[in-house]
């Protein structure tokens, strides 16, 4: 038999099986999309595919990390594959005007919050489990093990290493390599690969600056936090500019400044939130390390009373595809879904917890790092995508909704198949 016919042959097989369940998970996605759970609370969501994988003969455990799963199939001797999807949902009110769109609200500190499954983690889940299916009937076609992770909470950077302090890796495999995917307003139907650094390193920090409030008529007998913190703002943006080589990228963003009641009431402190994103970790200890000089230095200029004090809410390290691994799995979705179809993902300053499924030191795992590879599945119907300006997907995807809209939806049944199908071809890659 010729290579060119056995990846004809393994692609009708990939396929066929897809076809079989196909319905069938695309009825899973719309009931996660229907009923979205916010970071660490994916409970209902992970019960559904918890049962789903249970279903497609996988040894499945529940609560991994809080609210992961973790499924394995063993088929001899053979590498271990592990394929990752997040399942977690994000605080913003749908307004796609689908059938299956969310209405739900969950409490949380700050009172009631809508629901909406904006980055299609429903999306990637599902795409799991019709993997499974898949990979299930295909054993006669390869060896090894595939290890399947529900990954929780991706969008607060906190699922990934939630499920490896749980023991991923100890109490149940140590994958050979480590393979994910996300959906973009690219051609639904196109796969995108890119090497080396694709996704920006993130630090959410934040900030209280401390004053002692006073009345508004009498300044000089109080410290107002509200000056300093327009000083730390202004300042911040000497950052980029002074201390970044012009080479780098880096982005510095004060999302959130809060002070005071009204208009005569000096307040005792005030709160910011910054945002910064690097493509560089080492250059990102730098900035975050400049974020505090400036914001210590300030706070002595304005006589603030006591040291700010600094939280990082969440934060996560460059995305450093595998050079060797994207190879091997640009040429697998080329042989499955013709070189046509694969697009060069151009790098993105969003981030991922992702990353830390590899990176030993970061992700706080023993031994050597794994190696990783991140792919991007087209999310926009043709017709659509046709009618967008452009000569690139660059361009084009300027032009249309990003993940976090409300009017963002990657599910079609396109993509959906894409995605399925795209981490089975990936997984096969390492296992036959």
């Amino acid at each position: 038999m010729t290579t060119t016919t056995a990846a004809a042959d393994l692609k009708h097989a990939i396929t066929s099986q897809m076809e079989k369940s196909f319905e069938e998970v695309q009825s899973l996605y719309h009931q996660i999309h229907q009923n979205p759970e916010l970071p660490f609370e994916e409970h209902e969501t992970s019960k559904r595919l918890a049962e789903a994988l249970e279903a497609r003969g996988f040894e499945v455990t529940r609560g991994v990390g809080g609210t992961g799963v973790v499924a394995l199939l063993h088929n001899g001797n053979g590498p271990t594959v592990m394929l990752r999807g997040d399942m977690d949902a994000l605080p913003i009110k749908e307004d796609t005007g689908l059938a299956f769109a969310s209405t739900r609200t969950a409490k949380t500190p700050n009172g009631s919050v809508p629901l909406m499954h904006a980055c299609g983690h429903d999306l990637h889940s599902s795409c799991v489990v019709g993997a499974a299916s898949v990979m299930a009937g295909l054993r006669e076609h390869w060896q090894g093990s595939l290890m399947l992770v529900c990954q929780p909470a991706e969008e607060i950077f906190g699922g990934a290493k939630a499920m490896l302090q749980d023991g991923l890796y100890t109490r149940f495999a140590r994958p050979d390599v480590v393979l994910g995917q996300h959906n973009m307003p690219a051609l639904a139907g196109t796969v995108g690969h890119i090497s080396g650094t694709a996704m920006a390193a993130c630090t959410n920090l934040a900030i209280t600056l401390h004053g002692a409030g006073g009345h508004g008529s009498m300044p000089a007998q109080a410290v107002d936090p509200v000056v300093i913190a327009a000083h730390v703002v202004t300042r911040l943006q000497s950052i980029v500019a002074r201390e970044v080589p012009p080479d780098q990228s880096v982005v510095v963003t004060v999302g959130k400044l809060h002070a005071g009641t009204q208009a005569n009431i000096i307040p005792h402190s005030a709160e910011l939130e910054i945002s910064i994103r690097s493509f560089d970790d080492s250059l990102h200890r730098q900035v975050v390390d400049a974020i505090k000089r400036i914001v210590h230095a300030e706070c002595d200029a304005g006589r603030s009373p006591r040291p700010p004090e600094f939280h990082t809410l969440n934060e996560t390290i460059t995305l450093q595809n595998d050079a060797s691994v994207v190879a091997r799995i640009r040429d697998a979705h080329a042989n499955h879904f013709g070189e046509a179809n694969l697009y060069d993902m151009p790098r993105l300053n969003g981030s991922e917890d992702f990353p830390f499924f590899g990176n030993a030191e970061a992700g706080g795992f023993s031994g050597e790092n794994i190696p990783y590879v991140y792919w991007f599945i087209g999310a926009t119907p043709e017709d659509r995508w046709q009618a967008t300006p452009g000569k690139d997907v660059a361009e084009k995807m300027r032009h249309l909704e990003m993940p976090h809209s409300p009017y963002y939806f990657p599910g079609n049944p396109v993509t959906l198949r894409t995605g399925i199908e795209a981490l089975a071809a990936g997984a096969l890659a390492y296992l036959t």
